[in-house]
């Protein structure tokens, strides 16, 4: 299906491994101009050579977003370098910073990074007269999962506010919905790191899946890029998870 994405300005933060990275790849296939940041520099220059081959803008920089105040300048940064926002999608989180039980972290990165980054970049989001927001929450925020964390409370949070957005920027043209991937699995994500450190927990976690695998970035990457695109033009306040039914509960 062609997602009618080509042209479309996407800002991203968090971009170069995992889900981000495999977004990404995604939406510079199908045409769009990127902007994108990351605290690894090698990972970001990566990432934007091979972007880069497919055609599309890319901007791409190394960048730690625990300043506020800088990232709100990045964010007007890159709107005006790509000369617009049609998509935002927030996916910087305290667990790629394997911060997840760390609750200042945790409220600066998955909390405020969306509040932040959906204020600052609103009036090009309303400019692009049909734009789309994505914030990235998780399985753990569903169901109760290990043990108490800062990660899975604010997740919840971040649902909770994803969805009043919604409401609030519906005649703006703006929709806003939610992921909530479950366990996904890549090469040096935390999932890989629990493999070696835990494997007790990783077993006990693979064997509770009903499709019999972890997810992978791909797996979440591609409803992104449909929740992003006008093909999805009528979703919007949704939450979608994307777990391979690991979560156990019944959702009407």
């Amino acid at each position: 299906m062609d997602l009618d994405l080509k042209g479309k300005k996407v800002i991203i933060n968090g971009g170069s491994r995992g889900i981000g990275r495999a977004a990404l790849d995604i939406f510079a296939a199908e045409g769009c101009d990127i902007a994108f940041f990351s605290r690894d520099q090698k990972r970001v220059t990566d990432t934007v050579l091979q972007l880069g081959k497919l055609g599309g803008k890319v901007i791409g920089e190394a960048f730690d977003m625990n300043d506020s105040n800088a990232y709100k300048a990045w964010l007007l940064s890159a709107a005006e370098r790509l000369g617009g926002c049609d998509i935002f999608i927030h996916n910087a989180s305290s667990s790629g910073a394997q911060g997840t039980m760390d609750w200042e972290l945790t409220v600066r990165l998955d909390m405020m990074g969306a509040v932040t980054g959906c204020e600052t970049l609103q009036p090009a989001l309303e400019a692009s007269g049909n734009a789309s927001v994505i914030l990235m929450s998780s399985t753990a925020a569903l169901e109760t999962f290990i043990y108490p964390q800062a990660f899975n409370a604010i997740k919840a949070a971040v649902i909770t506010y994803g969805k009043q957005l919604s409401q609030l920027w519906a005649s703006k043209n703006i929709r806003v919905n939610t992921v909530c991937p479950g366990p996904v699995s890549y090469p040096g994500g935390n999932w890989a790191t629990i493999k070696e450190a835990m494997p007790d927990l990783y077993n006990k976690t693979l064997s509770e899946m009903p499709l019999g695998r972890f997810g992978a970035p791909a797996d979440v990457a591609n409803v992104i890029a449909f929740l992003g695109s006008p093909r999805a033009s009528y979703i919007t306040g949704s939450n979608v998870v994307i777990d391979g039914g690991y979560t156990k509960r019944v959702q009407f």
